[in-house]
């Protein structure tokens, strides 16, 4: 079947511009950024469930339910910004306004995303610089100014036709440690030049992050900042996306390649990570049972860490599916690792341990788990657990 959008090198969509500075935050790299519409833009956004909700998370939420519009998206890392009282919500605020004056709008069309370490507060002044130093450009570093532990930056576009004209979608994240489903340590931007229904736009993100962003996991920990949000200016030219419109099918198919390509991306740049771990399951008693089991092996510290030792010790596998609470058909599970038969109704297969191994060895590990028991399907993502992530994470403060 021919795919209804076109992947093309990053660049904006039209009617965009960006910048990225170093202001002081860090001590070389690129550290402060923001995204500029060049006209108020359909917004939605999906937010961390960690209880610490970060204020910078806050007030975007808060600001994109008033009217699902934003102009303008803020960034910096180095400093998240959370469990830093009243004072940090102050701090957010001063930074929404400092933006959108330098920019010329209200503050009601401006977003604040923060990421990097908790409990300390923002030093404003360092902040008020490098609002200042922003530029609207059609350059890409803010998609590095937004990294932390990243090894590097994490980019993806498309376009599709809508209504006889090209439309762009872009994305990109932040993500390496502190992943988890239901929203973890990332911070995600999508833009596009499509004209779409805001709460359509809402629906959609909401409906696409479930079996995206929720389904990647690299250690188990959900953080306090973390969002994904979507600006859609109508600069394509486009006759508006409603739910009845023939282009919204081709629309949420490249909408849904995005995200689930920067999904994959934040699980294989997990803190540490040598592989990517890639899971699919079959034959599920519903398409939520899928998605429960494949999350629970990529998920499994055991299977990570057999992983990385490349070792095709399936029976972690396996324990990883009974740990759940999926329908299961107990004599009757298949687990292929890399075309290699590794488990045939729920016992060793006869593949050579050597051949397993070997195939370990690879960078992306694909495990297909087919559960004969239904017609739900799920996917997961994540990486193996090294060495590497308890060195980054033990001096992650200082």
């Amino acid at each position: 079947m021919t795919e209804k959008y076109t992947t093309i090198p990053f660049t904006w969509p039209q009617g965009f511009k960006a910048d990225g500075v170093h202001a002081g935050l860090r001590k070389e790299k690129l550290d402060m950024g923001w995204l500029y519409s060049q006209k108020p833009a359909a917004a939605a956004g999906v937010y961390t469930t960690n209880q610490f909700q970060a204020a910078p998370t806050k007030l975007t939420k808060q600001t994109i339910d008033q009217q699902h519009q934003l102009q303008a998206i803020v960034v910096n890392s180095a400093n998240a910004n959370s469990c830093t009282g009243e004072q940090g919500e102050k701090d957010a605020q001063q930074m929404q306004q400092l933006a959108a004056t330098k920019l010329g709008i209200s503050t009601d069309l401006v977003g604040v995303a923060s990421t990097g370490v908790i409990g300390v507060n923002l030093p404003m002044p360092v902040i008020a610089a490098g609002i200042e130093q922003l530029q609207l450009t059609d350059n890409t570093k803010v998609t590095t100014a937004v990294l932390t532990t990243d090894t590097r930056a994490k980019t993806v576009a498309v376009t599709c036709q809508i209504d006889g004209q090209t439309v762009t979608i872009s994305g990109f994240c932040k993500g390496s440690g502190m992943i988890h489903p239901n929203m973890a340590t990332m911070l995600g931007f999508v833009t596009t030049d499509a004209a779409i229904d805001g709460a359509l736009l809402q629906t959609l993100l909401s409906q696409v992050t479930d079996t995206t962003f929720n389904q990647i996991t690299v250690d188990g920990d959900t953080s306090t900042n973390d969002m994904v949000t979507v600006l859609a200016n109508g600069a394509a030219g486009n006759a508006t996306i409603t739910a009845a419109t023939a282009d919204y099918a081709t629309f949420a198919a490249g909408f849904t390649y995005v995200l689930g390509e920067l999904a994959k991306k934040i699980a294989a740049d997990g803190e540490g990570a040598t592989k990517l771990v890639a899971v699919t399951v079959n034959g599920a008693w519903s398409d939520f049972e899928g998605q429960q089991v494949a999350k629970a092996i990529v998920g499994s510290n055991l299977v990570k860490a057999a992983v990385y030792g490349e070792d095709p010790n399936w029976g972690r596998i396996m324990m990883a599916i009974g740990q759940t609470d999926a329908h299961l058909n107990l004599a009757a599970v298949d687990v292929v690792l890399n075309e290699l038969p590794l488990v045939q109704a729920s016992q060793a297969a006869t593949t050579a341990v050597a051949d397993l191994a070997a195939a370990l060895a690879a960078k992306v590990i694909d495990l297909t788990v087919e559960l004969h028991n239904g017609d739900g399907h799920g996917q997961a993502w994540g990486c193996d657990l090294t060495y590497d992530y308890v060195k980054i994470n033990a001096t992650y403060h200082s």
